[in-house]
């Protein structure tokens, strides 16, 4: 899997014009996201940290996400975006955060297809959440189409 670059640069060159200092949450992705944004030289004024929390305990540990919220709706699901990204957020120093939750496959159920990918988008002001179905693609294209999709909320500042 290459890191989208040209997409990493793009953010960072949108965000350091905004004043931006962006923090990610991960699941999924792993860190990739973070990973791409970090690759480029001088991404340090625009980056202050990547939490990645593939276990419910890690959400809970170190974004806050509720055991309430987990298992009500599943660490698939809006709800828990929502939770990760304004956790993400309050335990950084950043102004935006992006979160990333999602069935990266192989498998999945008929209630989470694999390819299902929930992000979260946190500023001071307010949360966005959306789910992309990119489909059954195998685990390192949804993935990458994960975190292309994150760098671009991120860049856009929405989703």
């Amino acid at each position: 899997m290459t890191l989208p670059f040209n997409l990493a640069t793009q953010t960072l060159i949108t965000c350091r014009a905004r004043g931006d200092l962006v923090a990610t949450a991960e699941s999924c992705t792993g860190g990739l996201v973070a990973a791409s944004l970090t690759a480029i030289a001088g991404s340090s004024d625009v980056v202050d940290r990547g939490f990645v929390t593939y276990s419910n305990g890690a959400k809970m540990d170190m974004l806050g996400v509720r055991s309430a919220t987990l298992d009500a709706y599943g660490a698939v699901s809006e709800q828990v975006a929502a939770e990760m990204a304004a956790g993400c957020l309050a335990h950084s120093a950043a102004s935006i955060a992006v979160s990333v939750t999602g069935i990266a496959g192989p498998g999945g159920s008929d209630h989470k297809p694999e390819g299902r990918v929930c992000f979260g988008l946190a500023t001071a002001t307010s949360t966005l959440t959306c789910t992309k179905e990119f489909g059954a693609l195998g685990r390192d294209d949804v993935r990458a189409a994960a975190t292309e999709f994150a760098l671009s909320a991120l860049r856009d500042q929405t989703l």
